[in-house]
């Protein structure tokens, strides 16, 4: 089965455009005046505020607003919601005993859970059939690194790498059991956030990262449902690795950290999407209109070599995001076309 992203890709270069699809959950609070506290933990809020955007801007692809806490607040980690800044997980004290009591907790009944996979009901039920269904899950090193600690996860990965190995073992058992519940619920593309793997070395990247995805992956090989791999920051020593590990598409971050797409795009060959890369926090954010329009054209000027192109931002946009901008970004991806 050739997936809907796979095949909307491909058509679209075809017929020398690309797919546009900005990360940008958070602006939609702007519209339904909403925050982000009650949109994350109100799942028809959370629905009111990606409508809102669909129709605005009509992304081919739209997912929720970010949110790294979900599993790790699900499992009973210490969680602070404030009202309008995304949740953080507090560090606490943890040791590899700890997993025991995790493993007997059921994250599938968690409410805050329940409220993504209801949102995931009512994307699939309104939103228009062109516009690709996604939804985040955390990668397992990220999850780990909530567990125990960013710092503690670090030095784990070097003295005692079998408990990180342990752990991370458990939090991709977690996160698959997620992505089962929302892609159950009709999200048509899974992203696998892991932002914090980006400090590690491509040795310990395989082992506390890619090597679980390949599990993931192969559990959605014969469905229509995508798989994505995110990591923010400079990736360019892990993108093998990324796209060894078979998902559908890689998503990265902005050229400001040191990520080259078309050396990216050169170095994965056509056989997973590359999706990226506008700086959320640079000129989309700041500038004018115009020039956002000349950066987007930019980018994919730059990328008119790869079929396997999808356009979109590094990361999620903040909510401050000027609506002319967004726009603006859309408006830009709509009209180029490959090879003018």
């Amino acid at each position: 089965m050739e997936k809907t992203l796979l095949k909307r890709t491909a058509a679209a270069f075809r017929e020398r455009r690309r797919l546009v699809a900005p990360m940008m959950g958070f602006p939609g609070l702007q519209i339904v005046n909403s925050t982000i506290k009650l949109a994350q933990q109100n799942f028809g809020e959370h629905y009111k505020v990606l409508r809102s955007l669909v129709s605005r801007f009509q992304p081919d692809m739209i997912f929720p607003m970010m949110d790294l806490s979900v599993e790790a607040n699900a499992l009973g980690l210490y969680t602070v919601f404030p009202k309008y800044d995304t949740p953080t997980v507090i560090k606490d004290q943890f040791n590899i005993g700890d997993l025991e009591r995790h493993r007997q907790i059921d994250i599938t009944c968690d409410t805050r859970l329940q409220g993504y996979v209801e949102t995931m009901k009512l994307m699939r039920l309104s939103f228009p059939e062109e516009v690709i269904k996604g939804a985040y899950v955390t990668g397992p090193y990220t999850l780990a690194s909530l567990i125990m600690g960013a710092d503690e996860a670090a030095v784990t990965a070097l003295l005692e790498p079998e408990h990180l190995a342990g752990v991370c073992e458990f939090t991709m058992e977690r996160t698959m059991e997620y992505a089962r519940l929302l892609t159950g619920a009709g999200a048509q593309a899974i992203s696998i956030l892991e932002p914090t793997a980006v400090m590690l070395g491509p040795e310990e990247f395989e082992s506390f990262s890619s090597r679980y995805i390949l599990d993931l992956v192969h559990s959605y090989k014969y469905t229509d449902v995508s798989i994505i791999y995110h990591t923010c920051g400079n990736t360019m020593h892990l993108i093998d690795l990324m796209a060894g590990s078979r998902v559908d598409a890689i998503s990265l971050d902005a050229a400001k950290v040191g990520v080259d797409l078309p050396e990216v795009a050169r170095r994965v060959g056509d056989k997973t999407i590359i999706i990226g890369n506008i700086d959320p926090t640079g000129v989309i954010l700041t500038g004018t209109p115009e020039e956002v329009k000349d950066e987007v054209s930019e980018l994919l000027h730059s990328m008119d070599f790869c079929p396997n192109f999808i356009l979109s931002t590094g990361c999620d946009l903040p909510q401050e995001v000027p609506f002319d901008n967004i726009a603006a970004f859309m408006t830009a991806g709509r009209q180029y076309r490959i090879g003018k």
